[in-house]
C-alpha cells in the first residue's frame, strides 16, 4: 500500500535566539567554581535573555565592567560590551548573587511586555479533561480558574491591572513570574514558557504562541 510521504516541517526563524540580556551576576576575576577551567580566572558574567529566559554566561570585552541588571546586546553581529556568549546554562549553574536577582529581572521582563505576557490569560487551554493550563500558575486554583474563564468570555483582558480588578486576583504579573522561575528550576511535567533542558518535561509553548501573536 502506498504510504502519503511526511509533510515537510515549516521553516520558521530562529526562534530561541536571544538579542538582548540582563546581566543577573558579573565576576571580574572569573568564577573559581565553574566547571569550565577557562572561566575560573577570566571575567564573566551570567545573564538571562529578556524574550526566552535563556541562562547564558557571556565573556566581557577587555576593561568592560557589567553592572548588574544591566541590559546588554548578545545577538549576532557586533557588540558593545559582549565578547564571547561561551553558552547556556542551568539555574544550577547560577552563583548566588545570580539566583538572588532572578526573580526581580524576570519581573522586570514580564511587566515590560505586560501586552505579551496578559494575553496567556486570554488564551491558554486546557492540558487534560480535568487539568487547565491556568492551574500551572503558582496559586491558581479551580476557584480562580473559573473566575479567569468567566471573565475573559465576557471580554479579553486588556492589561494586567484589568485582570486584577475583573477577576480580584492580585498581582497576576507575580503568577507569571513565579511559574517562569520554577520552570527555570527545572523538574517540572509540564513547561509553559521555558523551554526545558535535555528534553525533560513537555513544553507546551505558549511563549511562543504569544510572540507570534504579537508578531514579535
Amino acid at each position: 500500500m502506498y504510504k502519503y510521504p511526511h509533510p515537510p516541517r515549516p521553516k520558521h526563524r530562529e526562534e530561541w535566539h536571544e538579542e538582548y540580556a540582563y546581566v543577573l551576576d558579573f565576576l571580574p576575576q572569573g568564577n573559581p567554581f565553574d566547571r569550565h577551567p577557562q572561566h575560573r580566572r577570566n571575567p564573566i558574567a551570567q545573564v538571562i535573555g529578556e524574550k526566552y529566559f535563556t541562562l547564558l554566561e557571556v565573556g566581557p570585552k577587555p576593561r568592560v565592567y557589567l553592572e548588574l541588571g544591566e541590559r546588554v546586546y548578545v545577538g549576532h553581529g557586533l557588540r558593545d560590551k559582549i565578547s564571547h556568549i561561551y553558552g547556556k546554562i542551568t539555574y544550577d549553574d547560577l552563583t548566588t548573587v545570580a539566583r538572588d536577582n532572578l526573580y526581580q529581572i524576570v519581573y522586570k521582563i514580564v511587566t515590560d511586555k505586560e501586552f505579551v505576557f496578559v494575553d496567556f490569560f486570554n488564551i491558554a487551554e486546557p492540558i487534560t479533561l480535568k487539568f487547565h493550563a491556568l492551574e500551572l500558575l503558582p496559586g491558581i486554583g479551580k476557584k480562580s480558574l473559573k473566575i479567569i474563564l468567566e471573565e475573559r468570555k465576557k471580554k479579553p483582558f486588556e492589561s494586567f491591572s484589568d485582570f486584577q480588578e475583573r477577576t480580584r486576583i492580585n498581582d497576576p504579573a507575580k503568577l507569571i513570574v513565579d511559574r517562569i522561575i520554577l520552570e527555570l528550576q527545572g523538574g517540572e511535567k509540564y513547561y509553559l514558557f521555558v523551554k526545558p533542558t535535555h528534553d525533560r518535561g513537555v513544553y507546551l509553548g505558549y511563549l511562543i504562541k504569544l510572540y507570534r501573536l504579537k508578531g514579535l
